[in-house]
Order: C-alpha cells, then sequence, then structure tokens
C-alpha cells in the first residue's frame, strides 16, 4: 500500500503511530471539517451581523514536559488559552496545527455572555519514539488569528542496569540535546551530549564518552544517588552519528546511542579544495606476524574526508577525518594479524574521498620473520664425589642445570670454573628443555673443594646462571 505525503510527513517528523493514525484520519476527515467550517462561519456570522467580530487572542502552547527523556511510549499534554471578548452570543472554532505541517480536526465551542472569556483548550499526543516539534492554535471562527509555536521534544533514553563487583547496581542513560543543528557551522558547542549516571549506593565512577567509535572525553565523579555529566561537540561540516557515555570498572556498562545530525547550510568548500595522502609507513611486527601502519591526509580547506585501509587488496578498516581548514591529520592501520601468503610480505593502501578529489597511496611491508627463541637456564646443582679422598685430594664435583628453550632451537654453551673457560662451545638441540652436566676432579694436598661456577648460553641467546660451591671429604673416625 502507497503512503500518502501526511503520512511520510509525519514519518519524518518522527511522530509515534498513535499521532501518526490521528494526523491520517484528520485528513480523511477533511469534507467534514470543512463543511463544519462553514457551518461555524455561518453560526458566527449570523450573531454577529450587526455588531463588529469579537477580539480574540491565544496564548502560546505549553506542553506537560517540554523536554522529556526517559522510558518510551510517552504521552505529552498541550494546552493553550483563548481569550475572547463576548458581548452576547457566538461560535468558537479552532484547530491545532503540528510541526509536521498537518492540522487537526476543526473544533467548535458554543460561547455566551459579557466580557472577556478564557477557555483552556488541549490535547495529548503519544510518542513511542525520540522526536521534536512544536505545536500551535489557529482560530477560524469568529476572528481567525493563530497563535505562537510552543515547542517540546521527547528522547527516548533507555536506562542499561548492570552490577558491578561489589553488587552495587549502576545505570547511565545518554541523549543529545539538541539531537539536531542546522545552520552556520561556526566555532562553538552546536550539538551538547547529556549523560546520567545512577548508583543503588553511593561510589566514585569512572566514565568516558564515545563519539562514533572514538573516546573523546572522560572523567570520575562522586555519586551519590545520580549525577549528570556532558560534553559539548561543534562540528565543521555536515554530519551525523552517535555519542555513547560508558561506565568503566562496572562490566564497562554503556547507555544507548545518542543520535545526533548536523547540516551545515554555508559548508560548499571552494572548488580549490584538495585532499592528498602522503607519507604512509608500515611495520612488521614478528610478535604474533602483524602489521600495522600509519601516514598523513592532507586537506587545502575545509573538508569532510573518508579513508579506508586496506592489505594486499582486502578493505580492513575505515574512518573519516574532518578538517575545519587547511591541514594535516595522521591516521594509523592497527596492528592486523597475518596468514597464509600475506606472511611472506605484500602492501598496505591508503585510499581517501574528499569533497572535489580522491588519493590513495601504497607501500610495501616486510615478511615476518620467526621471533628468536628465549633461553633460560635453571639454577646450578651441586653434587660430590669421595673417590679422590683415598688418594688425600679434595673430592671431585660434579654441575647439573636445566637449559630451555621458548622453541627448538640449537644451543651454544660453555662452562667457567673460578672465572676461566673450561672448554670450548658446546652445542645441544633443544626442544623445550634439556639437562647438562660438567665435573671436576679434587684438589691436590687437601680435604676440600671450593670456588665458583657459571653456565654461559652464547646463542642463540644470551643466558646463564651461577653459584659457588664449597665441598669437603667426609672425616674417618680417629
Amino acid at each position: 500500500m502507497k503512503s500518502s505525503p501526511l503520512a511520510r510527513k509525519a514519518a519524518a517528523f518522527g511522530a509515534s503511530a498513535a499521532v501518526l493514525g490521528a494526523m491520517i484520519a484528520g485528513l480523511a476527515a477533511a469534507p467534514a471539517q470543512a463543511s463544519t467550517q462553514a457551518t461555524a462561519g455561518k453560526a458566527g456570522t449570523a450573531a454577529t451581523t450587526a455588531k463588529a467580530r469579537p477580539k480574540v487572542s491565544v496564548s502560546t502552547p505549553k506542553a506537560s514536559t517540554r523536554d522529556y527523556e526517559g522510558a518510551c511510549p510517552v504521552k505529552v499534554g498541550i494546552t493553550a488559552k483563548v481569550n475572547v471578548k463576548l458581548d452576547g452570543k457566538t461560535d468558537l472554532a479552532y484547530r491545532w496545527l503540528h510541526g509536521d505541517g498537518s492540522k487537526g480536526k476543526v473544533k467548535v465551542l458554543k460561547l455566551k455572555g459579557h466580557g472577556t472569556k478564557s477557555v483552556k483548550i488541549g490535547q495529548t499526543l503519544s510518542f513511542d519514539e525520540s522526536v521534536k516539534g512544536w505545536e500551535a492554535v489557529q482560530v477560524l471562527s469568529p476572528r481567525k488569528v493563530t497563535s505562537k509555536k510552543g515547542y517540546f521534544s521527547v528522547n527516548c533514553a533507555e536506562e542499561v542496569v548492570v552490577e558491578n563487583g561489589d553488587d552495587k547496581k549502576v545505570s547511565v542513560s545518554a541523549w543529545a540535546d539538541p539531537s539536531s543543528y542546522t545552520g552556520p557551522c561556526t566555532p562553538g558547542d552546536k550539538i551538547n551530549f547529556v549523560g546520567r549516571i545512577k548508583v543503588s549506593d553511593p561510589s566514585w565512577v569512572k566514565y568516558r564518552w564515545v563519539l562514533d567509535g572514538r573516546v573523546v572525553d572522560y572523567g570520575k565523579t562522586k555519586v551519590r544517588h545520580s549525577r549528570t555529566v556532558s560534553f559539548g561537540y561543534s562540528p565543521r561540516v555536515s554530519e551525523r552519528g552517535y555519542a555513547v557515555l560508558q561506565v568503566v570498572g562496572a562490566g564497562d556498562s554503556s547507555s544507548d546511542r545518542a543520535y545526533y545530525r548536523v547540516t551545515c547550510k554555508d559548508e560548499t568548500p571552494a572548488p580549490s579544495v584538495k585532499v592528498t595522502a602522503t607519507n604512509l609507513v608500515t611495520a612488521t611486527n614478528n610478535d604474533g606476524c602483524k602489521v600495522g601502519a600509519h601516514a598523513t591526509i592532507n586537506s587545502t580547506g575545509r573538508a569532510r574526508v573518508e579513508y579506508t585501509w586496506s592489505v594486499n587488496g582486502t578493505s580492513v578498516d575505515k574512518g573519516t577525518v574532518l578538517f575545519g581548514r587547511e591541514g594535516s591529520r595522521t591516521v594509523e592501520l592497527s596492528d592486523r594479524v597475518l596468514s597464509g601468503d600475506a606472511t611472506k610480505g605484500g602492501k598496505v593502501t591508503l585510499s581517501i574521498s574528499g569533497p572535489r578529489n580522491n588519493d590513495s597511496i601504497t607501500q610495501s611491508y616486510a615478511a615476518c620473520v620467526a621471533p628468536k627463541p628465549k633461553i633460560t637456564v635453571s639454577s646450578i646443582s651441586v653434587g660430590q664425589r669421595n673417590n679422590f679422598c683415598a688418594d688425600k685430594r679434595g673430592p671431585g664435583v660434579d654441575f647439573k642445570a636445566t637449559i630451555s628453550s621458548s622453541a627448538p632451537t640449537t644451543v651454544k654453551y660453555y662452562w667457567v670454573i673460578d672465572g676461566k673457560k673450561e672448554n670450548p662451545d658446546l652445542e645441544r638441540q633443544v626442544t623445550g628443555s634439556v639437562d647438562v652436566t660438567w665435573g671436576i676432579a679434587g684438589a691436590q694436598s687437601a680435604s676440600e673443594t671450593k670456588g665458583s661456577v657459571s653456565l654461559v648460553v652464547v646463542s642463540p641467546d644470551a643466558a646463564s646462571s651461577a653459584t659457588t660451591f664449597s665441598v669437603a671429604c667426609p672425616k674417618t673416625g680417629v
């Protein structure tokens, strides 16, 4: 079924199904309304044939809650006062004018008396989604008068409730005020984001604002029951997006998205505005085989520039950079894990799109190299051999340590006794861990053997372990 122009206007206005239905019903009743209006006009004319039409004034409509924020659906009452200076009888015919351009049903009240009579009129609107609008009253008889516009807004901000580790309940909500702006994009906050933090028990709360996926503001505040936090935003070009209020440390809870829209009437860029991409630098991270990059986006004037990062022809990240004037911005590609042939090297490309032209830049990145194995050496254990004691020599000493590697490799090492290298470099294949040993004979004409010992690994990674030792032959009975 095709929608009528009125239905499309109401949808754009953001009205609820209830208001939309009322508007369409009012349109369907248009012939009857015209008849009623004509009747009202005749009645008014008949009653005032011999005298001037009564003076009429209408107050500016007021909403029961001008700026509502909370759970939806919600009903908003709109009231106004019509003052009629009477001298006998007359018919008061009026209707409501809606902010989307539609008109309500004509209503007629019969009035009589002398002097000024004040009549309070009203209506109730229902909304199940966020909306900003206005209402006005148009008096058709006995004199045509239209009131000023009465503005109102509804922000359906659902609260997200979580519990932190201390069993304290925390809830957050956020909304944009205003949620849209149209006009010159000059310096100064155009959009104000407001958030409310509620807690079950007084506590310090850390929070941050995230605008279109980027952290733009943060803080810490003491909340006894509830507290409002905010930050302002001043776009320099037309854009739309959202902000989220996050409570940090309580399950990283977030509010619903607070959407905004900015339309700059005078933002048309000069024909000479040009954007370029320069200074692309890539970096291969061998720890996990990843590639990252950064580059510079330049603009000769005010512009909105969209950019895309690609690795080997595949898009991996996107973003937007806003320029209020001529300048440069650095954009980064965070580390991306490589796999398959991409680990052998490839290309990173930054493509940009500006108001008047496009540009791109490409740079190669190096292949991943397996990281050097990490080597560790345990403490050295000391063992004693007493077979030399019978020859009036000190005991022999045996040394043992464990060499471990984070990856299979060949390890080169040597032993040092009392500061002197004992042997040429030795080699062992290590897959995980391996025990290595060394031994020395007992000292001549001594009952004990003592000194220092070190195990030194020289390849593929440097590591060592050292200790002192002192062992003696067992005493014999006298």
